[in-house]
């Protein structure tokens, strides 16, 4: 029999405000509640106002951990994503999200952390220790992020080349990538709007892919952020 241990959370000790911005933030009750309860929310929104239809459903894995990516146009990005994960994954759900938007003013933070449950990457100061925590908090616990590598909002409805930061989350394990592209979430919210349009929208799931055998360094990521995102071209068409 495994002799019994007693472990802290993580972010024991932690103030509200510390807690907000770790990285290595748990999930309590009350925030997988509200985050239960968004995401009902946010997929009738989306079944309502933008008609959403997702094809691949079948591609996510299923059981944690795993990586979900997709292309960066709007606000409703990862509104979308968390929406088609299904409900077993909340409290598990964990998109990286700007530090420097959601995370610099008290009710934007509290808002990314209760509803989303979203962990910051500050883009400006994003080092090898971030990145090292999530692929660590990903090694070892049953979680699944949602990504977008290339790393902001395209201003254009254009994709932008996705950043080798991806790589130092998966290289080297067992970790799935899954490819998910979104079409007409530009039109609806662009980052040149507030308000969204109702604008259709869809989305499309790719296969998983794994990076087992692919080199735990510079080369490696940036061939992995690669083939990713050829992945997540290729379902555009």
């Amino acid at each position: 029999m495994e002799e019994w241990r007693f472990e802290p959370a993580h972010d024991f000790g932690l103030s509200a405000k510390q807690r907000r911005l770790s990285l290595r933030r748990e999930v309590g009750l009350e925030s997988a509640i509200s985050c239960f309860l968004w995401r009902s929310i946010t997929r009738v929104y989306l079944a309502i106002a933008h008609r959403l239809k997702i094809r691949g459903r079948e591609n996510l894995p299923a059981n944690a951990p795993f990586i979900l990516v997709a292309n960066h146009a709007s606000h409703l990005d990862a509104i979308i994503l968390g929406g088609i994960l299904p409900l077993r994954f909340v409290g598990a759900v964990f998109p990286i999200a700007a530090g420097d938007t959601f995370f610099t003013k008290r009710a934007s933070s509290i808002f990314a952390t209760a509803f989303m449950n979203a962990l910051p990457i500050w883009r400006k100061n994003c080092g090898a220790h971030s990145l090292g925590d999530l692929r660590e908090r990903l090694l070892k616990g049953a979680c699944v992020y949602i990504l977008f590598p290339e790393g902001t909002r395209t201003r254009t409805g254009e994709m932008a080349p996705f950043k080798p930061g991806l790589g130092r989350l998966v290289a080297r394990t067992n970790i799935p990538i899954v490819p998910c592209y979104l079409d007409g979430t530009f039109a609806a919210l662009p980052a040149s709007r507030t308000v969204p349009r109702w604008k259709k929208i869809s989305a499309r799931i790719g296969k998983p892919l794994l990076f087992a055998n692919t080199t735990n360094d510079r080369a490696g990521w940036q061939s992995l952020a690669a083939t990713v995102e050829e992945a997540v071209r290729a379902l555009a068409t």
